[in-house]
């Protein structure tokens, strides 16, 4: 009995060392789709140009906190947002569906300076209701 424990202990042990010397290098690697908001940052300072993508089957609205009022977006329609969004000074971008329902928000990075998101039905209510880019380039789902 305790030579099996020992070896089921010693096989978990192993385990653990080869996912862990594998999942370093995908973390350190610049995330470009599906992306977690952790996996997210840009280069404090920097201009970043904001997408957002509506698929779902109502409409959205978007908002840039203290830079727009709430913006429409169609179902399936790409809008780009200010081509000033940087992240200096904080900066955030709210959204909601326009019949309440939960929304969940995909990021994709596709160029350096690009931030996509696509906004999708689905989620826990209330679901992802903005994006939180900080000083230091770091982006949040909230």
């Amino acid at each position: 009995m305790i030579k099996m424990i020992k070896k089921v202990l010693g096989g978990l042990a192993i385990g653990v060392m080869v996912l862990g010397g594998t999942m370093l290098p995908a973390i350190s690697q610049t995330c470009t789709a599906n992306c977690r908001a952790r996996q997210i940052q840009f280069v404090p300072g920097q201009r970043i140009r904001l997408q957002m993508v509506n698929q779902t089957a109502s409409l959205v609205l978007v908002e840039q906190v203290f830079r727009t009022s709430p913006v429409p977006i169609l179902p399936g329609q790409e809008l780009e947002l200010d081509p000033n969004f940087g992240t200096e000074p904080n900066i955030s971008v709210v959204f909601w569906d326009e019949t309440s329902l939960p929304l969940s928000a995909i990021l994709f990075r596709p160029t350096p300076n690009t931030l996509r998101i696509e906004i999708r039905p689905g989620g826990r209510p209330p679901g992802d209701r903005s994006i939180y880019i900080e000083n230091d380039g770091k982006v949040s789902i909230l």
